[in-house]
């Protein structure tokens, strides 16, 4: 009985030390939420302002055809985490003449190609926008600042085609380049290549993306 006893007495007080030599998990630190996504007007260097719209408020920038990116409408997408949405509007660019109208002579259709692509040359996109031209009422708007009537340009936008481009994670600008231009008119077809020449006009340019966490200063050192 005696050596029963001394059992349960041992047992009694090695449960208490066994307990207390457990340590308990260790529970990590839930990861921060994912910043929400943003959208914004990105910064943007337009090398050929055509103006802002006289109804839409809008401001308009003539792509050029080139080769050299740095040369295009170069947008800057801020600090992000995954790829980011650029959209804009993508437009023709006509020449209005209101004599050639009214002598239902001012027939046009066309089939303008730019490209967007990161700055060391890499395409990543090509966007095509195709519209006939008739009347004053195939006009987008058009741009103050000209001599015509009303104060009015002569060169409008014409046409609307909605353009989405995935951007990848890495790239922190991307350049909008013109490619070439096809205009068929009722005396024939004009196709333009050369680097240079305006293809095309571009509006309303937004920017979606995820901000990228802050980065974290490491602590201080202790001596």
């Amino acid at each position: 009985m005696r050596s029963a006893s001394a059992c349960l007495v041992a047992l009694a007080i090695a449960v208490p030390a066994f307990a207390q030599a457990q340590k308990p998990p260790v529970r990590k630190a839930p990861a921060p939420p994912a910043a929400a996504p943003k959208q914004v007007a990105p910064e943007m260097t337009c090398p050929a302002p055509l103006g802002v719209g006289v109804k839409t408020k809008l401001s308009f920038c003539e792509v050029m055809i080139g080769r050299d990116p740095a040369n295009g409408v170069v947008i800057t997408i801020p600090p992000h985490k995954g790829p980011a949405t650029l959209t804009f509007d993508l437009h023709n660019l006509h020449t209005y003449s209101e004599e050639q109208v009214k002598a239902h002579r001012a027939f046009s259709r066309y089939t303008a190609t730019i490209g967007v692509l990161t700055l060391d040359n890499t395409l990543l996109s090509r966007a095509v926008v195709q519209n006939e031209f008739r009347a004053a009422g195939d006009l987008v708007d058009r741009v103050g600042g000209g001599a015509g009537p009303g104060g009015v340009k002569a060169v409008a936008p014409t046409g609307s085609e909605p353009i989405s481009i995935e951007i990848p994670d890495a790239e922190n600008r991307v350049s909008i380049l013109g490619e070439k231009l096809a205009v068929e008119r009722l005396d024939g077809v004009d196709n333009f290549t050369l680097p240079g020449q305006p293809v095309a006009i571009i509006s309303n340019v937004m920017l979606q993306y995820r901000p990228a966490p802050p980065k974290r200063t490491p602590a201080p050192r202790r001596r």
